[in-house]
């Protein structure tokens, strides 16, 4: 009934409904419930997927329902006082062994979104630094003077300002550094927010 009747849920700055729904998912979602897309997701193919791993890439997935929260601003002057948005997540005894085994190896691991971020972060916080396989809500509010337990990089795309996404961001790649790249983005004219260009911070 929902996907008959309803409408996919947008971000308030694309102003038309979507004819084709598959345009705002990406490639590897399986499971329906999420109300927004995972866009850092957006900008791989199937194509782009193996050529990874064919570079020895490990590619490990999880279920996130984003929530749409995700698109709401902060509207306080104290970040401690902003009530962050709970997203659910699963994530299976597989990818956590993968990731383990990627770390005990000294590998890096590279999040794809701040969802995915989010996700590792809270499971790796509750778990002495280990992954687990686990399934629940994060609510976990990232921000500059955070320590990262879990990841090593992200790729994530260029965020609304005021938003708490781009607070994670400045947490792990430094407030400069985000400064100066959005100023390298507006200058070069990248593409911005869901449908925009995409980021690596390693």
């Amino acid at each position: 009934m929902l996907e008959s009747l309803g409408e996919m849920p947008l971000p308030p700055y694309i102003k038309e409904q979507l004819e084709d729904k598959d345009r705002y998912q990406t490639v590897y979602a399986k499971e329906r419930g999420s109300a927004a897309a995972p866009t850092a997701g957006l900008h791989f193919t199937e194509e782009l997927l193996e050529e990874l791993k064919d570079m020895g890439v490990h590619i490990a997935f999880i279920t996130l329902h984003v929530g749409l929260g995700t698109f709401r601003p902060v509207s306080v002057d104290d970040v401690d006082e902003h009530e962050m948005h709970a997203e659910f997540y699963q994530v299976t005894e597989g990818t956590a062994r993968l990731l383990n085994e990627v770390r005990e190896k000294g590998g890096r691991i590279i999040t794809v979104g701040t969802t995915s971020t989010r996700t590792l972060e809270t499971i790796a916080t509750a778990n002495d630094g280990k992954f687990v396989s686990d399934s629940g809500w994060t609510n976990i509010f990232i921000y500059p003077g955070y320590e990262f337990k879990a990841i090593d990089g992200m790729i994530t795309n260029f965020h609304l300002p005021k938003s708490t996404l781009i607070m994670l961001v400045s947490a792990l790649a430094g407030r400069e550094n985000v400064l100066h790249a959005y100023k390298t983005a507006v200058k070069e004219k990248y593409r911005f927010f869901s449908f925009g260009d995409a980021m690596l911070i390693v």
